[in-house]
């Protein structure tokens, strides 16, 4: 069996191909479609796991996000080799995961985090992203500067995986603090640009009052990843791609500014089937959107 230390210097003497990779996989085809997983997390469990897969790949949906993997509960109940070879037998590849943070920030559990690199890496992740942080861990701008730190040191040994580290925001990032500044503020100008990347989340960003071409053209080429997601014209809520108020064409427009390389369709709260509402996103988006 190989142990971890063999693990990682055999990844570190790939690494670089892979993130070359990843710096391409966008170029000269048609962007895929993708799908964060947290959609569908009221539908799906470990006894139903390769027949949502199987729905999902059916509805067109080429890459997922994934999120939730814990050595204890694994993908849906499936060890990281049982679950690439479901992807594979969907036509699915996952080039992204979200991952819990609060043990590595905290400086708890660092073997935590990698042991979610060796799965993620075993998976065929390219990117890991952190998903979200409780509030007591983002209440001042030195919250936020703890935040950085610890993000540039879980991009280091993300590396050494072969991954990519990017952070994900909401909304409360956006609020200002002390002297006007605010936590993504904080996180954009203290975090390593070449170590760690940024997943937008469009809604989120739309709904603090954040252009995101403004971010783009001031930030270029550290939006790899994003979430699409839209705003319902009368509550402000969440609502199926297309049939929202955010102008996501004028938006894609900026897409090589942003350095996009993958984006999920994500939702949620869901009013509807689960199934017709990622239908109905996916046929907007892959109509409308893609090139």
């Amino acid at each position: 069996m190989t142990n971890r230390r063999t693990f990682i210097k055999r990844s570190g003497f790939v690494a670089a191909g892979l993130l070359l990779g990843n710096d391409l996989c966008a170029g000269g085809r048609k962007q895929s479609v993708g799908l964060q997983m947290y959609t569908l997390r009221e539908v799906i469990n470990a006894g139903n796991v390769a027949e949502v897969m199987s729905k999902v790949a059916g509805i067109g949906f080429k890459e997922l996000e994934v999120f939730g993997y814990t050595g204890r509960d694994k993908f849906w109940g499936k060890e990281p080799k049982a679950f690439k070879a479901l992807l594979k037998a969907n036509g699915l590849k996952a080039p992204s995961a979200h991952i819990a943070f609060e043990n590595f920030l905290t400086g708890k559990d660092e073997n935590e985090f990698r042991l979610t690199c060796e799965a993620a890496a075993v998976v065929g992740n390219k990117f890991l992203v952190i998903a979200w942080l409780p509030e007591q861990y983002r209440k001042t701008p030195e919250d936020y500067k703890k935040i950085a730190l610890q993000l540039n040191k879980a991009a280091i040994i993300s590396r050494q995986y072969g991954l990519r580290l990017a952070y994900h925001n909401h909304d409360f990032e956006f609020t200002k603090m002390e002297n006007g500044v605010t936590g993504y503020d904080i996180i954009l100008k203290d975090t390593d640009d070449k170590l760690v990347q940024l997943e937008l989340d469009l809604y989120w960003a739309v709904k603090a009052g954040i252009d995101p071409v403004q971010l783009f053209e001031k930030y270029p080429g550290r939006f790899p990843l994003w979430h699409i997601k839209d705003m319902d014209k009368a509550s402000g809520s969440f609502t199926e791609v297309g049939s929202g108020s955010i102008n996501f064409s004028q938006i894609m427009a900026h897409k090589k500014t942003a350095g996009l390389q993958h984006f999920f369709i994500e939702q949620d709260e869901i009013k509807k089937d689960v199934f017709e509402s990622i239908q109905q996103s996916f046929d907007y988006v892959n109509k409308n959107l893609v090139s």
